[in-house]
């Protein structure tokens, strides 16, 4: 059920302003994304809504566009369950990540400027001290934010529009291997900063597709682990 798969406090009420249904479809997106509300779970309407604090149409409206953007499965006779990423799915977007984060990394090793190299090493600092303190979500909230820094120093519009197309299901996908990647993670960024400070294009690209691969591998790996 619903009310024993969320830990107490993960769900805050929503605030009324704003469109309704916007919000619950970002509330629970979130919770998708973090496996707060973990793959193949089921989902009920009225266990959701009670959660939110809102009624059960705002919810439905929202797992029907979860269903169209590919989070949640809608079954005949059966409900709204979360949907479950094969393997395929999960190479195929792992290896387009790679493709536009090793671009990005190259970019910012020709553009990136002391500010945007101390506020990486700060993000860096931050993830080291969430490894260390196992604190997992924190952990994969600043690597995304580490990486989202990147695509900034890359200063490629484009670029960073296609990223944040993949990155919420790029967190999705990092979750259940953040704590494997643990420290190792953070010292390939701590290479990857050099890089970039040393603008060393090459260089920085060849990290990142290595960074980024061994999430891949390592994903892949996770039932062995």
């Amino acid at each position: 059920m619903l009310s024993a798969g969320l830990p107490q406090g993960t769900v805050p009420k929503l605030e009324r302003p704003g469109p309704l249904r916007e919000r619950v479809y970002e509330a629970l997106l979130e919770l998708i994304t973090t496996r707060a509300l973990r793959p193949g779970q089921h989902l009920v309407e009225s266990e959701l809504a009670g959660h939110l604090g809102v009624s059960r149409q705002p919810v439905r409206e929202a797992l029907q566009r979860l269903n169209t953007e590919g989070w949640v499965d809608l079954r005949p006779a059966q409900g709204a369950f979360v949907h479950e990423p094969t393997e395929e799915e999960a190479d195929q977007l792992l290896s387009v990540r790679t493709l536009l984060e090793a671009e990005a990394a190259r970019l910012a090793a020709a553009r990136a400027g002391r500010p945007g190299i101390e506020a990486l090493e700060e993000l860096c600092s931050q993830g080291e001290r969430a490894v260390a303190a196992d604190q997992v979500d924190l952990a994969v909230a600043t690597n995304a934010a580490f990486h989202a820094k990147v695509m900034e120093l890359a200063g490629n519009v484009v670029l960073s529009e296609l990223a944040g197309q993949v990155d919420r299901r790029v967190r999705w996908y990092y979750t259940p291997v953040a704590r494997q990647r643990g420290t190792r993670s953070w010292i390939e960024h701590r290479e990857l900063i050099a890089a970039i400070a040393s603008r060393d294009e090459q260089r920085a690209t060849e990290i990142m597709r290595a960074h980024t691969e061994h999430t891949r591998q390592t994903y892949h790996r996770r039932e062995q682990a």
